[in-house]
């Protein structure tokens, strides 16, 4: 996997965070003081070996914390309370960090031979349903599970983890053993959490590894507590904070999606939190490819496409991308459309169970998931629409596309079709291109929407 790649990874399970647990606004005391550490930490990393590092809070009682691909991090409320102080979480903090300086993500996904990731909508279009994000993001060892979301580290990951964080904490002014006492804490506490020791499996004599790899090291005066920490902390015993069972039943109603909106708590892919290292400029991702719009604009003429469950014309100069796994999308698109980043171009199409739903709870259902950070701007009004002689949903949706026009970032307007059968599957179709070129390919997106035939 490519730097770019980890990186959209990480925004895409980072998006999926803030759409199903309760996380803090920025401005809040604890946020505040976790992106100061972080920058602290960072700071030891040299510029060229490091990542675009974001920090987050979760409202979790939990003690956890995790850092997704390519950068993005989120700790526990229960993880500052926890600490005894500011030493042990910046322990936490620097071992996570250094689960991505090792793109341990990426080796899971390479030893899992992982093909065709960040397909973008044709990806993302289920969210957590079968297929889609969740099976990319369990690719790369990542899975949202009862107790939220978890990566899956082996004990290697963890040795090395150690050893990249205490050098990290050193380099900081803290003492390395620190990571090792919050671990001991836990353990003289009853044993570490179960979620803790999923996430992250002890590789054995953590504490004697760590004072074996420091012994030799130049002794220097380590940074003592911080009134800050205790601040903080103290602070933190007052937030309003839940348990795993309680934000996985928040997470099935949308719960944490709307009180994250009505906090504040968005999630910005824009690099807005970025911590850069020190001296250096916030790392931001390369420049999106470019295409002709001549490459892309669909002919006039037609053919058909047999897909099983239904069947539907579309232009004969776009190709029909057929899925590798069961679970994932179909995609209708001409090749110079859809790129390692996602489909640009074209249409996607998948089907869900309704699971008793009516048509108007699937399609919402379905909007949280092809739009999951909510930055952009509030989706279209749901509106009525016959498709193949069955009433079905239309709506607008909005996202960033992969593809840059004029040399700019662009929004992408995803118009979303939703047609229920009486077998209970919905069947959806999501036609994809940059907002300002997608009257351009509308007449054929219709077109093709009038075709289809069950």
């Amino acid at each position: 996997m490519s730097r770019d790649q980890q990186r959209q990874l990480g925004l895409k399970a980072a998006a999926q965070v803030y759409q199903q647990m309760p996380v803090l606004p920025d401005s809040s005391p604890e946020t505040q003081y976790i992106r100061r550490l972080g920058q602290k930490l960072v700071a030891t990393i040299p510029a060229q070996y490091s990542w675009p590092f974001e920090f987050h809070v979760v409202a979790q009682k939990d003690i956890n914390a995790f850092a997704l691909p390519g950068g993005p991090m989120f700790v526990n409320v229960g993880t500052i309370t926890a600490a005894a102080n500011e030493a042990q979480l910046a322990g936490v903090m620097a071992h996570e960090m250094s689960h991505v300086y090792m793109q341990h993500s990426a080796k899971q996904a390479a030893k899992a031979q992982t093909t065709g990731l960040l397909a973008g909508l044709a990806g993302a279009v289920l969210g957590a349903a079968v297929g889609g994000t969740a099976q990319e993001l369990g690719q790369a060892g990542i899975q949202m599970s009862a107790q939220g979301l978890m990566l899956k580290y082996s004990r290697t990951d963890e040795s090395q983890a150690d050893e990249v964080g205490a050098v990290i904490l050193y380099k900081a002014g803290y003492n390395p053993q620190a990571l090792a006492d919050f671990f001991k804490t836990l353990e003289s506490q009853g044993g570490a959490p179960p979620q803790l020791l999923s996430d992250h499996p002890n590789p054995g004599n953590r504490t004697e590894a760590i004072e074996k790899e420091i012994r030799n090291w130049p002794p220097k005066k380590y940074a003592g507590d911080s009134a800050e920490f205790q601040a903080t902390r103290k602070h933190a015993m007052g937030v309003k904070a839940y348990t795993g069972e309680e934000i996985a039943e928040g997470a099935k109603s949308g719960r944490w999606a709307s009180l994250n909106r009505e906090n504040g708590a968005t999630f910005n892919s824009g690099g807005a939190n970025v911590v850069s290292t020190s001296g250096a400029a916030p790392a931001s991702t390369p420049g999106l490819p470019a295409v002709s719009l001549e490459s892309v604009l669909p002919s006039r003429q037609m053919v058909a496409a047999d897909l099983g469950a239904l069947k539907i014309d579309h232009p004969d100069n776009w190709a029909v991308m057929l899925p590798k796994r069961r679970g994932e999308s179909v995609t209708i698109a001409p090749q110079a459309g859809v790129n390692a980043n996602g489909v640009g171009y074209g249409v996607v199409i998948n089907g869900v169970s309704s699971n008793g739903e009516n048509i108007d709870d699937v399609t919402r259902r379905l909007i949280q998931d092809l739009e999951p950070n909510d930055a952009l701007q509030e989706p279209g009004e749901l509106e009525r629409i016959t498709v193949a002689g069955l009433e079905g949903r239309s709506v607008t949706l909005h996202s960033m596309s992969p593809f840059a026009v004029n040399g700019q970032t662009e929004k992408e307007r995803d118009w979303l079709v939703t047609v229920p059968k009486r077998d209970g599957r919905v069947f959806f179709l999501v036609f994809v291109a940059p907002q300002s070129q997608f009257e351009r390919l509308q007449p054929a997106f219709e077109a093709m929407l009038k075709s289809v035939r069950f």
